[in-house]
């Protein structure tokens, strides 16, 4: 399935044909995932990043030693846009193409790559030794524009800094030589921030500031089970990934299942355009997440854990590695942790292949499963019935962090901070038109207008809280609180003054939402496709008043029938900016000749898109406005 994720190569690249790959080779990769089908993600990802494609007599080869067919290797391989079925250059160029980046001088910055290395986007060059194309937001908006040169991260690009670079790799340079002339001699902390600067311009009581080292781990040896679950109840910790789910209640459920396994898993995966939460987290404080894991691991039963990490992160990979194996050198991980007979917990890394879809818990699990990265139908719920069909918690970076200190300073004192129901600091990515953009460890209740004094930000206009997910507010809602009872967020604050457009940067966040849907139904597949067209139509000055009741009932139907958060979220960027900035729509509408509107068979067109996809489809039962 395409999905939309596919790049247009130039037509003068040679296909993966020409460029036979050993069998022995592919045997060798697969040996080392244990031919385990559900490590296809790994095996693929290891031939992808070896001989950059995966041709089409690699997927024979893969399925038989996994044994499976050729067609469901195929999916995992077309599903993920860092995998490709077609040649990549062995230097592939990814240039962030978020909105933010947009309006950092990203098209000044794409226009020198094209310049130095002679194609366009979307384009490999002849001798594929190079590939230029954008992808969605990498989690470096704080520093734009970026962009990902193979693993290797620059940000904070300028058309200067594009032109030193891209000339360099000409010239035959790794791309690690773009960050140090001694890339090979620094730690993985060391060469992560070489590359990102990770912008912690306030520091809180909880997670930024000073943490004694495993000091809750060594506490939870003493404890049962449901003590540690009691603790984090008490505590008042909601998931910080958006949701805002109780931790505690969620892995009490999980602990009470009955089952020869369970499972935690870290959802590393923050791919909302604007958030970076995590990414400085799991720089600074790997080892404070680790130990929320292995804490949460005590608490259910777990002796595996998985740290699902986005693709756009691979340059963290490293790092995480040397944690977990310094934490088995030292006890903390392995068997009989800290000297306890039975506290048994390991974890791996997973890593994800660019897919903003695998940020919700059901689409990682099946990507941890080696499947595509679709959700999962729910009920049953992952603490259920989750990885490999076992009782399963997820949780996102922040938490287990959180859940690491509670469990070291007690439960009252997470409470005491923040606000009623939304209890203990929390995380903000904040970026856009301000001076100071960056991370601010604040405890929940700040209003608004009271963030944007502490950023440099007095002249926004309006601000995206949440992510393209989230809401878009005006200057008169600036007094309202960011708690989960008012304005929730999973961290991500993006501020933009009053000369940019409203209505591009809601046609942006639609086409995201058009890119990264899983394509499995039909209102997220098709429906935004409508409502981003729908949204052109105001841009070109085409729309009439009666489009506004056609955004908005076609948006309630998505939200109503869509399978997932996607599809329930991908209308908001319209939604809200439709009641906080009504005059913008209203500005650029006008009445329709003799009262005729435009109709758009939506039939038909699901029709089609049933064909593509080879999946039953929802129905609508009616004609909606093009």
């Amino acid at each position: 399935m395409d999905n939309g994720h596919a790049i247009n190569h130039d037509a003068a690249a040679p296909t993966c044909e020409f460029t036979p790959i050993p069998e022995g080779d592919i045997a060798a990769i697969c040996a080392t995932f244990g031919n385990d089908k559900h490590r296809m993600l790994d095996i693929l990802r290891e031939v992808q990043d070896r001989y950059h494609c995966i041709s089409p007599s690699t997927l024979d080869r893969v399925a038989s030693h996994t044994d499976l067919t050729r067609i469901e290797v195929e999916g995992v391989a077309s599903f993920y846009s860092f995998l490709s079925l077609v040649p990549k250059g062995k230097v592939t160029i990814r240039l962030c193409d978020d909105i933010v980046d947009r309006f950092c001088n990203l098209e000044e910055v794409t226009a020198v790559f094209e310049e130095v290395l002679g194609i366009s986007i979307g384009q490999t060059t002849a001798d594929v030794a190079f590939s230029l194309e954008y992808t969605p937001c990498i989690g470096m908006c704080d520093q734009a524009p970026a962009a990902m040169v193979n693993d290797v991260l620059l940000t904070s690009l300028t058309p200067e800094t594009a032109r030193r670079a891209a000339e360099a790799l000409k010239e035959g340079q790794s791309p690690e030589t773009l960050v140090s002339d001694r890339f090979d001699d620094l730690t993985p902390h060391e060469q992560a921030l070489r590359m990102v600067d990770n912008n912690v311009r306030h520091a809180g009581e909880v997670l930024l500031g000073p943490v004694p080292e495993d000091a809750g781990l060594n506490n939870v040896v003493g404890m049962t089970s449901s003590q540690i679950i009691t603790a984090v109840e008490e505590s008042g910790l909601r998931g910080c990934g958006g949701a805002g789910f109780t931790t505690g209640r969620k892995w009490r459920f999980a602990a009470s299942e009955r089952a020869e396994k369970h499972f935690v898993i870290c959802n590393a995966d923050e791919g909302e355009p604007g958030t970076f939460k995590d990414r400085v987290l799991l720089t600074e404080r790997p080892h404070l997440l680790v130990e929320g894991m292995t804490i949460a691991a005590r608490a259910v039963g777990a002796q595996q854990g998985i740290i699902y990490l986005r693709g756009e992160y691979v340059y963290l990979r490293p790092l995480l590695l040397q944690v977990l194996e310094e934490r088995r050198r030292r006890g903390l991980l392995g068997e009989a942790i800290l000297g306890v007979r039975g506290f048994d917990f390991d974890i791996r890394v997973q890593m994800g292949a660019g897919a903003y879809i695998c940020g919700e818990e059901g689409a990682l699990i099946s990507s941890c499963e080696g499947l595509p990265g679709e959700p999962k139908t729910r009920p049953p719920f992952p603490v259920n019935r989750g990885y490999l069909g076992y009782p399963t918690v997820v949780n996102n970076v922040e938490t287990f962090c959180h859940a690491a200190r509670i469990l070291d300073k007690g439960a009252s004192w997470f409470h005491d901070m923040g606000t009623e129901g939304s209890h203990g600091t929390k995380l903000f990515s904040i970026c856009g038109d301000c001076l100071n953009p960056g991370i601010y460890e604040l405890p929940y209740g700040h209003s608004v207008w009271e963030v944007l004094e502490m950023v440099g930000g007095q002249d926004a206009a309006a601000v995206q809280v949440g992510g393209p997910s989230g809401m878009m507010i005006a200057r008169d809602s600036f007094h309202r609180k960011l708690t989960f009872d008012d304005l929730a967020t999973g961290g991500a604050i993006i501020i933009f003054n009053g000369d940019r457009n409203i209505l591009e940067i809601v046609e942006y966040y639609m086409s995201f939402f058009v890119h990264e849907s899983c394509g499995y139904c039909t209102p997220c597949r098709v429906g935004n496709v409508f409502l981003q067209k729908a949204i052109q139509k105001f841009r070109k000055g085409l729309a009439n008043p009666e489009d506004i009741d056609y955004l908005k009932e076609l948006s309630g139907t998505i939200i109503e029938t869509s399978r997932c958060g996607l599809g329930m979220t991908s209308p908001n960027p319209i939604l809200s900016t439709l009641q906080n900035f009504p005059l913008v729509y209203s500005a650029v509408s006008k009445p329709s000749k003799d009262g005729i509107r435009d109709t758009f068979d939506i039939q038909s067109a699901i029709d089609g898109a049933r064909k593509i996809a080879k999946r039953r489809s929802y129905i609508f039962d009616k004609d909606f406005t093009q």
